[in-house]
């Protein structure tokens, strides 16, 4: 006896795409419907947002009746909307270029999320996914772009940053994102809110001296290292015992505690590079668990200060110099680098790093780096790694005190 010849399989492929109030085994009763009609699962999708299902899957080998009659009865016995369409696999060839776009601000209207929208049609691009990542204290969101070139893609949502007054960063999308990290923080006007010397000055009576060799650098009439050396001059005979007062007076950036304590559970490294001074930034950093310093050390001669610095200036040379060693120590590729800071002495080290981050900077400072934040908090940065507030406070739960909500929490623990 002649055995049949193997039955001819379908040709082409089904786009079903169910949608409605989400419930427990309703995918489950979807795919069982899909193995009943004998069909091949070759991509999946699913979004779930405030309740409600979007479930999309392409499958092959199957006939259009016999996979709409197999789906039919999730209508009536969940509830969902059921639709089966005949799709072309080939109509749209993956695109080379990917990228992750991240949107961030105190609020994000719809006209703003239009403009960002728009700006990644015009650099060619097509959103094939978005995330939310934050709704408090600000919002922001993660999308997955296709298809445009990074140079272009950057120069469309940069204009677009700039008109709506958000900040938007632009990464290529790869391994490397997942990989483990060297964060780099400059530290006044950073990872604290106040600048070091300058609490110096006002104790050392000298505080109308010091802001007017700093205005005199910022105009671009001295060079940095001049400028220090001017400066910590006029602190000669400042007790050694303020520089631990100040450190006590030092207010951390809201968000730094959390910053720092999510990195370290990441495995990430977390350096600070400072053209302030080590007596003060050390103690500072051992405290948050940072062990990676770079900094200026103060002369001290029977008790006070001298007026003179110890050993190389960390200027904004030194800091792209410190961020390279402290990498290479660290065994971290410069890719897998993110640097931060706001001062034209950041510049170098924003360049030198594969993610250099302006925090709330002048122009100067935004035009070189990758990524601007514009907002009060640290944390975000966060965000710019992929890492999504939810993630963030379920870690701190553990070490939440009884009683305090998740919202609460997150501003206590964000200094």
């Amino acid at each position: 006896m002649t055995p049949d010849p193997p039955r001819q399989r379908p040709e082409g492929a089904f786009l079903v795409t169910v949608s409605g109030l989400d419930r427990p085994g309703s995918a489950a009763d979807l795919f069982a419907a899909l193995e009943q009609a004998g069909a091949d699962v070759l991509d999946v999708e699913q979004v779930t947002i405030f309740g409600q299902l979007l479930l999309a899957v392409v499958v092959v080998g199957v006939d259009q009746g016999v996979l709409q009659d197999a789906v039919a009865p999730l209508t009536p016995t969940w509830g969902l909307a059921v639709a089966v369409n005949p799709t072309d696999l080939g109509a749209s060839p993956p695109p080379h270029h990917h990228h992750w776009l991240t949107v961030l601000a105190p609020t994000l209207p719809a006209a703003a999320l239009a403009g960002v929208f728009g700006a990644v049609a015009r650099a060619g691009g097509n959103v094939e996914r978005i995330v939310q990542l934050a709704h408090q204290p600000v919002v922001s969101y993660e999308l997955l772009v296709a298809g445009a070139g990074s140079d272009e893609l950057r120069r469309q949502v940069a204009q677009e940053a700039a008109r709506l007054r958000i900040d938007v960063a632009v990464q290529r999308a790869g391994l490397h994102r997942r990989a483990r990290h060297l964060i780099v923080l400059d530290v006044d006007s950073t990872l604290i809110r106040q600048e070091v010397v300058d609490l110096l000055a006002e104790r050392a009576g000298c505080a109308q001296q010091v802001a007017e060799i700093t205005r005199a650098a910022m105009a671009g009439e001295l060079e940095f290292a001049e400028a220090l050396r001017a400066r910590v001059q006029l602190l000669a005979g400042l007790p050694a015992s303020t520089l631990e007062e100040v450190r006590q007076s030092l207010e951390l950036t809201p968000g730094a505690r959390t910053l720092v304590r999510t990195l370290a559970r990441l495995g990430y490294e977390t350096a600070v590079v400072s053209g302030g001074f080590l007596q003060v930034i050390e103690p500072m950093a051992a405290d948050l668990g940072i062990r990676r310093v770079a900094a200026n050390r103060l002369e001290v001669a029977d008790g006070r200060l001298t007026g003179r610095l110890l050993g190389p200036i960390v200027d904004r040379a030194g800091k792209a110099e410190a961020l390279r060693r402290f990498a290479a120590e660290a065994g971290v590729p410069l890719a897998q680098t993110v640097a931060v800071g706001d001062g034209a002495n950041d510049i170098d080290m924003l360049s030198v790093a594969g993610l250099g981050i302006a925090f709330n900077a002048k122009a100067v400072v935004q035009d070189a780096a990758d990524a601007a934040l514009n907002v009060p908090y640290l944390d975000p940065i966060l965000y710019l790694l992929g890492v999504p507030r939810s993630e963030i406070e379920a870690a701190d739960e553990p070490e939440r005190p009884e009683g305090v909500s998740a919202r609460t929490s997150a501003s206590l623990g964000s200094a």
